[in-house]
Formats: structure tokens, C-alpha cells, sequence
């Protein structure tokens, strides 16, 4: 069953911190959420699990027309912004309460958890406080407790936060299997290049608004035929490089070398005729770009085409 969000908005005081979004979540999936600091990633997530409530719209099932609040806390796993262990304790007693609060049963308890602390090489600190444990050894403890009672959905909130390169590509492979089990996964995250291993599809918010939606594959199709390198036999010719300027955005990387952003609107038959009056071409090609750098594009824009807006209205 798919979860379908309609028209969802978030006010606190004269901010909007979720402005009339929609967007559906497929069952299996890895499902990203990413956006700056304040873009409205955590309000969203606290509505996902029901901790607040939205001003307007839905989050529900499409085929049982229920909300998604209403699902049982077994179906569901949750790692929240702010971490909830308790640090005195040890590790298979954080792990033991957590696993009895969903209705996992001591045998299975013990046959998952040696399973997740072999995979996080955590096996022989079963017995050791908490709070012995690095930041990064926490946070993986943290990721176990969420999905031991093996839930249908699970919910992390920056489950790559405090973690090094290493342990990062763990909870890569930590979230691959739960996909492979056939859960469905919804994290907020910076990492970029961490999504871009894991993710499905992918939802980038800023100032509570959606900017960029859909299936990963097909963000990076979009973004990366709308850059172009070009490089001339020569040095183009100034006049017409400044001509071509007012139509197209331009980064001039050497005098022969460019490097040419087309919007939405345009397309590279459009561009060649003007970069053949700018000189003999000796390579075009599309560039390759990151989801870092399509992210950082993106928010860009949608910044810029919000000052103008702004700007209209004075």
C-alpha cells in the first residue's frame, strides 16, 4: 500500500514551514528527503509519525483511506532528530526494551539482535554501558533498535548524522538489506553522496516548498543534459561570447573552454548554431553532476526565483 501526502502545510507563528506539499511514498522504496537547515525536513517528519498534526491536507494510505498516523506502532520504525537511549544501561538492555515495546518475543530478540551487531561489529559490547560506546557506536545501536521488530515502514531522521566515511557506507549497506527484506524507507539526510548510492526516488524541500521530485534516475537525466563543456580549436570570439551571454548562462573555464547551463525552456539544438559562431568546436559533451551539485543548483534557483517574486509584490 502506498502512503500519499495531498496539500500538506505546517504554520508556526508567521512561518511556513511546510507550504501545500504532495507527493506519495512506494511500497519498498528508499525514499529521500533533502533540503538545507529550516526547509521543513523535520516538521515533515514529525507529521509523518503523528507527533504533530498539519494545519491543512492528508497523509494517508491510497488503498485503505486511512491516515497514516492510525498505523500500528509494530508496522513502524522510527529514528528521531533528537536520540532516546538511555546511556547507563548496556547494549543488549536498550536493545531488549526496545524490542519488548513492539512485541518481539526474548527468543527473536536475541537471534536479531546477534544478527545487527555482527553486521556493526558491535557483537562483543553487548554487555558494556551505553555510553561507553564512540558517538557513531551509539548511533548504530540507535538504527537497531528502530527496526528489530522488523516494521513494514521505517522512518530515520539523519541516520548518517556523527558517523565517519566508514561506518557511513555500513548504514548504506544497512538500509540496502532492509530494502531487500521489503521495507519502506523515508530518511532526511545532507549526505548527498550517501542518497545517491541508496535512494529510489528523492524529495528536496526549501522553505517548506518542493523544488525537485521524482525518481533519482530521472533528476539525473534532466540535470545532466541541461550542461554543457565545450571546447574550441581556438579562442572563441569575444563578441559573440558576449552576444551568446544574454541568452544562455555562461561559465567561461579557459578562453577555448565553456561550459554552458541551459534552463528548461531551452535545448542544445537551440545553443548550436550560436556556439558554431563562436568558433571551430573541437568537443561537446554533456557534464556529469553530482547530487551535490544538482542539490546546490536547484536551491539556488528556487531562491532566486523567490527574491523575484518578493520583489514583484513591493
Amino acid at each position: 500500500m502506498s502512503l500519499t501526502i495531498s496539500h500538506l502545510e505546517k504554520h508556526y507563528n508567521t512561518v511556513s514551514a511546510v507550504d501545500n506539499l504532495s507527493f506519495d511514498v512506494q511500497p519498498g522504496e528508499i525514499f529521500a528527503l533533502l533540503g538545507p537547515n529550516g526547509a521543513g525536513k523535520s516538521s515533515l517528519v514529525k507529521m509523518l509519525v503523528g507527533f504533530t498534526y498539519p494545519d491543512a491536507g492528508e497523509i494517508k494510505f491510497v488503498d485503505e483511506n486511512e491516515p497514516f498516523s492510525s498505523i500500528p506502532s509494530q508496522l513502524l520504525g522510527y529514528l528521531p532528530e533528537d536520540r532516546g537511549l538511555y546511556p547507563e544501561k548496556t547494549l543488549k538492555q536498550n536493545l531488549q526494551f526496545f524490542a519488548q515495546l513492539h512485541g518481539v518475543t526474548n527468543d527473536d530478540i536475541e537471534e536479531r539482535c546477534q544478527h545487527w551487531l555482527t553486521k556493526f561489529s558491535l557483537s562483543d559490547r553487548l554487555n558494556d554501558p551505553l555510553k561507553s560506546l564512540s558517538k557513531g557506536n551509539q548511533q548504530k545501536v540507535q538504527l537497531i533498535t528502530a527496526i528489530l521488530h522488523k516494521p513494514k515502514w521505517v522512518i530515520l531522521d539523519e541516520p548518517f548524522s556523527g558517523l565517519d566515511p566508514i561506518n557511513q557506507e555500513l548504514v548504506v549497506e544497512f538500509l540496502a538489506e532492509l530494502k531487500q527484506q521489503g521495507m519502506t524507507v523515508i530518511l532526511s539526510a545532507h549526505q548527498m553522496a550517501m542518497v545517491e548510492k541508496l535512494a529510489d526516488r528523492v524529495l528536496l524541500l526549501n522553505k517548506g516548498q518542493s523544488v525537485l521530485y521524482g525518481k533519482l534516475s530521472e533528476v539525473f537525466d534532466h540535470y545532466n543534459n541541461h550542461v554543457i563543456d565545450v571546447n574550441f580549436r581556438k579562442h572563441v570570439d569575444n563578441t559573440q561570447l558576449s552576444i551568446l551571454s544574454s541568452a544562455f548562462v555562461i561559465k567561461q573555464l579557459s578562453t577555448s573552454r565553456l561550459t554552458i547551463t541551459l534552463n528548461e525552456h531551452q535545448t542544445l539544438n537551440e545553443l548550436l548554431p550560436h556556439l558554431l559562431k563562436l568558433g571551430e568546436i573541437h568537443e561537446l559533451k554533456n557534464q556529469s553532476q553530482s547530487l551535490h551539485a544538482i542539490y546546490l543548483q536547484a536551491v539556488a534557483e528556487h531562491n532566486a526565483h523567490d527574491c523575484k517574486e518578493q520583489s514583484y509584490e513591493k
